[in-house]
């Protein structure tokens, strides 16, 4: 039975106000499962709020390497992710907590959304001659 991060807000509520008395005709009513009624009435987050345990970095370490990567794009030297992997390694290093899982860059991209990644290739030399103000004059 699929329900909603709203519906079961709405259960609660209806239950902290005693409108509903009985947990099982409030999941009834509200297409809710009681299970999960029970474990957010005893104090349980969703799982969707909670920091996963395998998450090695806390927030405030992700934030120092935002930032960090941040600066150094607006200075024009943005970072390789080989440089972002280490940088996050030797914050770990810092207190032996291993290094960052393979996957961990990927994921890091994917759910900060000031950050995106673009590949660069290689410049051509003949263009490069090309656009030298000296060789257009020439």
């Amino acid at each position: 039975m699929p329900s909603n991060e709203v519906d079961v807000l709405l259960t609660l509520s209806a239950l902290n106000r005693g409108q509903i008395q009985s947990v099982k005709r409030a999941a009834a009513l509200f297409n809710v499962p009681k299970t999960t009624l029970r474990r957010r009435a005893a104090g349980v987050n969703a799982r969707r709020d909670c920091q996963p345990n395998s998450r090695k970095l806390t927030e405030l370490k992700e934030e120092v390497i935002i930032g960090h990567i941040l600066n150094l794009a607006s200075r024009g030297f943005p970072p390789s992710l080989n440089y972002v992997r280490n940088m996050a390694d030797r914050l770990l290093a810092a207190r032996s907590a291993g290094q960052v899982g393979k996957l961990w860059l990927n994921n890091f991209v994917k759910r900060t959304a000031r950050l995106t990644t673009y590949f660069s290739r290689p410049y051509d030399r003949q263009r490069a001659l090309c656009e030298n103000p000296v060789g257009i004059k020439g």
